[in-house]
């Protein structure tokens, strides 16, 4: 922004185009000490009449986050602005990288403190902005990671905004020194075994004085990349609705659109529900072979604690966890205790007495096996009828991918007499004669 002198009064103006109803709205600014978010809070605070608060997130991975967190709450108090110190812990996942994993965490934490409709102001700049387009493009980013940063977007139950990113980093300290405002000096910057602080220290100020206005033509750039995935998420949810079945997706409508569609799709369709996009290897398996497999072929795609599977012609996507197998094999006295809780995520079984239910209990053996789905069940659901494996069975009935995963089998030796509350075998159909008749219940655990 030309001629641009940061400021409070820039600011406000900043946020006036950023922000409806500003300055009518409550803020939180995420203030890590640093100078970048001093500046924020700073040309923020008091005596303006802005709903301003601030909220640090203390790690806990430095040996002097706590002295960080002092030193928050004292900047904030000289401030006056009302400061909340949240405290997490970073889940060390296997292949992802600390700085990634401690990110997860802060804005997890941040999405949880964020009031209804409250605005959260980062003090990403410039300088961020031309490093997360450089450090995507390493990456091989698509049209989304080249977009970067957004000015603002929603977030949780609210908006999170970064009024900052026309500012150099140069700018914001040389306010902060102007004003002999402290700030946190954070010594793993200077880490160049991290990616970001060695595309900073060694990469950058040889690009910076080749091209000393890299950092607005790439902004620029990443606001084109930003115009494109929006007209592809357009595109994406047009297909995604035109495949719905459902909670589903038809597999042969997806087979209908153009390869580059298809991904695009599908793409949109799982991040739409929540859940992280798969990489581009994965993204290929489920737009080419788990689309074309065979119908009865059950192929499925796992990423990220994630699992999208095909049943039929219809595919899903929901948690792996709830894939997840109980235990093998549980003998159920069944006259003994009627009610029989069950391993894993199974939930609990109930045979109760009924003078209408499809089931003749003197036809039921007194003890029976509960097993999971092995592969190659077979039952007769009405007398007279076919045999029918329970694939079919499931496939016909569309029972949820979800259930099938820890779907109560109810055996007699070898025989299947019984799937949940689905399903009896005609072996054990009460008929005019019986006298003692029930039906069976199953009570799914919520996952």
């Amino acid at each position: 922004m030309r001629g641009q002198v940061f400021g409070p009064r820039w600011l406000r103006a900043r946020l006036a185009r950023l922000i409806p109803g500003f300055p009518d709205v409550a803020v939180c600014v995420a203030f890590s000490g640093g100078a970048d978010s001093t500046a924020l809070l700073a040309a923020l605070a008091p005596p303006s009449r802005l709903q301003l608060r601030a909220v640090h997130v203390h790690h806990g991975l430095h040996p002097d986050a706590s002295r960080w967190s002092a030193q928050c709450r004292k900047v904030a108090r000289n401030l006056r602005v009302p400061l909340k110190v949240l405290r997490v812990e970073v889940a060390r996942r296997r292949g992802a990288s600390l700085e990634a994993q401690a990110r997860d965490a802060r804005y997890a934490a941040l999405a949880c403190e964020l009031h209804a409709g409250e605005v959260l102001l980062t003090a990403h700049h410039a300088d961020d902005q031309l490093e997360t387009v450089f450090l995507q493009l390493l990456r091989g980013a698509g049209v989304a990671g080249l977009a970067a940063m957004p000015e603002s977007t929603q977030f949780a139950t609210g908006t999170l905004a970064r009024p900052l990113l026309s500012c150099s980093r140069a700018e914001l300290s040389d306010w902060l020194k102007k004003r002999r405002l402290s700030f946190i000096e954070d010594a793993t910057n200077a880490d160049e075994r991290l990616d970001r602080n060695y595309l900073r220290r060694q990469v950058l100020p040889q690009v910076r004085s080749r091209w000393p206005g890299c950092a607005t033509t790439v902004a620029r750039s990443a606001r084109h990349a930003a115009q494109a995935q929006r007209l592809l998420e357009g595109i994406g949810r047009a297909d995604a609705n035109r495949a719905a079945d459902g909670a589903a997706l038809s597999a042969k409508a997806l087979r209908a659109l153009a390869p580059e569609r298809r991904r695009n799709a599908l793409r949109f369709w799982i991040t739409d529900q929540g859940w992280p996009a798969p990489d581009a290897r994965r993204l290929e398996e489920l737009a080419g072979p788990l689309i074309a497999a065979r119908a009865d072929a059950n192929p499925a795609v796992s990423w990220d604690r994630v699992i999208a599977q095909r049943d039929a012609d219809r595919l899903y996507v929901r948690a792996a966890a709830e894939a997840a197998e109980p235990a093998a094999e549980l003998a159920w006295v069944w006259r003994a205790a009627p009610r029989q809780s069950l391993p894993g995520f199974m939930g609990e079984l109930a045979i109760n007495a009924d003078k209408r239910g499809p089931i003749d209990l003197d036809l039921l053996p007194e003890q029976l096996a509960v097993r999971v789905r092995r592969g190659g069940e077979r039952l007769r659901p009405r007398a007279g009828g076919p045999s029918r494996t329970l694939k079919a069975l499931l496939q016909q009935a569309r029972v949820p991918l979800a259930d099938r995963a820890r779907l109560p089998l109810l055996f007699a030796g070898e025989r299947l007499v019984a799937v949940a509350d689905l399903w009896n075998d005609a072996s054990v159909h009460a008929h005019a004669r019986s006298t003692r008749r029930a039906r069976i219940s199953w009570r799914r655990t919520s996952l």
